[in-house]
């Protein structure tokens, strides 16, 4: 993302985490759909609470997180061997999760980065015979910028928020997918590299897919969604708000006000300082970033103070599971109905 913030709120202790998630006893519920939901099934944002049903648990959270931002992977900076285990890290679980690679191998070498680095790519196959022909794309960059000068004996830029938290919220998008097979158009996964050195992995990815003439219908992008907002009446905001009707429709599948605008996010320009803007420059179709960073809510962005003790994993939790009827939603309308003013 961009810029530097003034305080933090919003964190959970790693004891407060393991309460949680003994109370959970790690179970995943199924999601099954009832002829009383609304058409197709779906489930809304309001029937996963209300019901109790949880896709994705704070478990599930932690398990992602715990190694994507470990000291273990040094920062993840492009071309180093952190970024690489985790680089096999996603493409192990999309494996597991029944999401197929989009190309010969889950890791695809950036052609536009020195070092060899990789961007990981999934996809699962619609189950329209004709909607199955338009893909569209969840993303998110897992790249981190490695290594800084000490700070209180610490060198180490973690990127928890930024953007192990935004991979985890794909991850578990994928593993829902994956195992329920809801989706009538097919799903792209993309897990992005070398992000942070000028959007270079959804750079390579935007123009490979548009050389093969993608019938790509939108992007969805998640960014630094690991701590809520403050004082705000609605869930993420969308990047790039005012542009299309993506708020609308994702409110509408959701049942209730989950993306808003924030006017930071348009007076800093966000819509084009993450990965979903690589699509709309190639593409020209509707390309948001889903985001919780609020310019308030977080003060550590590039440092080595972006750790796992600064998320809120039950706050991930509830985004993972209330995005899920939004993506089902876009997935299975019979039209494209998400467009650009």
């Amino acid at each position: 993302m961009v810029l530097i913030t003034s305080c933090g709120t919003g964190k959970v202790s790693q004891t407060q985490v393991s309460e949680t998630v003994s109370g959970t006893d790690g179970l995943k519920a199924s999601v099954v759909s009832t002829e009383e939901n609304v058409a197709d099934g779906a489930l809304t944002a309001t029937d996963f609470r209300a019901r109790k049903i949880e896709y994705t648990t704070v478990q599930d959270v932690a398990k992602s997180m715990e190694f994507l931002a470990s000291d273990e992977l040094r920062g993840r900076e492009s071309g180093t061997e952190g970024i690489n285990a985790a680089a096999d890290f996603i493409a192990t679980r999309l494996s597991a999760d029944g999401i197929a690679p989009y190309f010969k191998s889950y890791k695809d070498t950036l052609s536009n980065f020195d070092t060899p680095t990789y961007n990981v790519v999934g996809v699962l196959e619609g189950s329209d015979p004709k909607l199955k022909n338009e893909f569209i794309i969840v993303g998110a960059h897992y790249d981190h910028i490695g290594i800084l000068a000490p700070e209180n004996g610490d060198t180490i830029a973690n990127g928890a928020n930024d953007n192990a938290s935004g991979t985890t919220t794909v991850l578990e998008l994928a593993a829902y997918f994956g195992k329920e097979k809801t989706n009538k158009r097919s799903i792209i996964f993309a897990l992005f590299s070398a992000e942070e050195k000028g959007l270079l992995g959804s750079k390579h990815l935007a123009e490979k897919l548009k050389g093969d003439n993608l019938d790509l219908y939108v992007m969805l992008n998640f960014e630094m969604v690991g701590v809520p907002m403050v004082a705000k009446d609605f869930m993420v905001y969308a990047t790039g708000y005012e542009l299309s009707n993506v708020a609308e429709v994702s409110n509408g599948y959701a049942n209730e006000k989950v993306v808003g605008f924030l006017p930071k996010a348009k007076e800093f320009n966000l819509f084009k300082r993450s990965d979903n803007y690589a699509f709309h420059t190639a593409f020209n179709i509707p390309s948001h970033t889903y985001s919780t960073f609020d310019f308030t809510n977080f003060n550590h962005y590039h440092k080595v103070g972006d750790e796992n003790e600064e998320m809120d994993y039950e706050h991930m939790t509830i985004v993972i599971n209330t995005m899920i009827p939004v993506v089902k939603g876009i997935a299975n309308a019979a039209v494209k109905e998400i467009t650009y003013k």
